[in-house]
């Protein structure tokens, strides 16, 4: 199998070797953002990606957004997509590093560690004038495994139990949605953090490209703000990937990602909620 340089892959990198990657589209928005991730792929990808939807390779019985499937059910959609365990993975979106960083979280969750993530995505594939086409593929089913790795992912009784101890909980939204000045997207989700959380929203660990800050950077911006392994926190469980990719990125060690996050701990009345 062709191997990665890192977590994350170049525009340039991605184009030399088109032919020997799975490519998958992992674009998601908010609705507030007004943009059809499915519309937008039909309309023109990377030559050869495939639809990485977040909202459907999820266990779409749980009432909370895009929560993790179980192994079963990502290894069938995995290959139905025409992913093997044979070629490396790249995952990109259409916001330049957003939901990417979920696609690259839940492969590894899954098992498969030859994945990265399109440094830039879309926006820079596109600035770059690099080949973009509008005809869908048509995948041959393919054979995936996967076994959930329990380290990499937490719930709010886990969130709740390293508050308690002092650990660090990182919650990466806006800084006015973390001290609850700003509402939540979501129906029945409170406004505020939970007690202890820290903030680090996720635009600090980017260039104004939504490409990463170097790895130095990177290093020196998380060991501010934690030392040794934290828990992830943001909306919904798909910005919190983002630092768990900046850690993998910076060298240190794995970040732990709250499944759900705050639509979960905030749609709850029995957690405790800090607003200004």
């Amino acid at each position: 199998m062709l191997s990665l340089p890192g977590p994350i892959v170049s525009t340039q990198w991605l184009a030399d070797h088109l032919g020997e990657v799975a490519i998958v589209d992992a674009s998601y928005y908010l609705p507030a953002q007004k943009r059809d991730a499915n519309a937008e792929y039909a309309a023109g990808h990377i030559p050869g990606a495939v639809r990485f939807d977040i909202d459907r390779i999820a266990d779409t019985s749980d009432p909370r957004p895009h929560m993790v499937p179980a192994a079963d059910a990502f290894a069938a959609a995995i290959a139905a997509l025409g992913i093997g365990m044979d070629r490396p993975i790249i995952a990109y979106d259409g916001f330049g590093l957003l939901s990417a960083a979920r696609a690259w979280w839940m492969v590894r969750l899954f098992g498969f560690a030859s994945v990265a993530v399109l440094d830039g995505g879309l926006p820079k594939w596109r600035a770059e004038g690099r080949a973009i086409t509008a005809a869908l593929p048509t995948p041959a089913p393919a054979t995936f495994q996967a076994a959930l790795t329990p380290a990499l992912i937490t719930d709010g009784d886990g969130v709740a139990a390293a508050l308690a101890a002092g650990q660090p909980v990182i919650d990466v939204r806006a800084a006015d949605r973390f001290a609850g000045t700003a509402p939540e997207p979501r129906a029945g989700v409170r406004s505020g953090h939970m007690p202890g959380a820290i903030n680090l929203p996720y635009g600090q660990l980017l260039e104004q490209d939504y490409t990463l800050k170097p790895p130095a950077e990177l290093r020196r911006i998380l060991q501010a703000h934690y030392d040794g392994t934290a828990i992830a926190s943001c909306g919904s469980g798909v910005t919190a990937c983002i630092l768990a990719l900046a850690a993998a990125v910076a060298g240190l060690p794995e970040v732990v990602v709250y499944d759900g996050s705050w639509s979960d701990w905030g749609s709850d009345p029995a957690r405790p909620v800090v607003s200004a």
